[in-house]
């Protein structure tokens, strides 16, 4: 009787590792890297949902961990950054086109004036 290593007998259980991984493991690595992504572009007049359901909008980013959440008119939280679930609307990152293009506004509106 040979005292080898069959593969055959191990074969099943590579193939479960595989299935597993393909069907769990890399999409949950796949949405963690996604909410890592969405926290780390969070600024400043984003409406963000917390995890405990909460709606309000980003005052105030204090650190790389912790913000400030207007949840009502003149209610403001601090929070974790990680315990934010969903941002539901983004604002527009100021660009120095945009400034140009108001100073430009701005300039031409005070040349009609005078």
């Amino acid at each position: 009787m040979p005292a080898g290593f069959d593969f055959m007998s191990f074969l099943p259980i590579v193939l479960i590792f595989g299935i597993f991984y393909f069907l769990l493991i890399r999409p949950q690595q796949k949405k963690m890297r996604e909410h890592q992504s969405m926290l780390a572009a969070i600024r400043r007049g984003d409406k963000v949902v917390t995890n405990g359901g909460i709606i309000g909008t980003v005052s105030k980013l204090t650190n790389e961990k912790e913000l400030v959440v207007e949840i009502a008119d003149g209610v403001r939280v601090r929070m974790l950054r990680a315990m934010i679930a969903e941002v539901l609307a983004k604002t527009e990152a100021a660009n120095s086109d945009g400034g140009e293009k108001n100073e430009k506004i701005a300039s031409k509106n005070n040349a009609e004036k005078e």
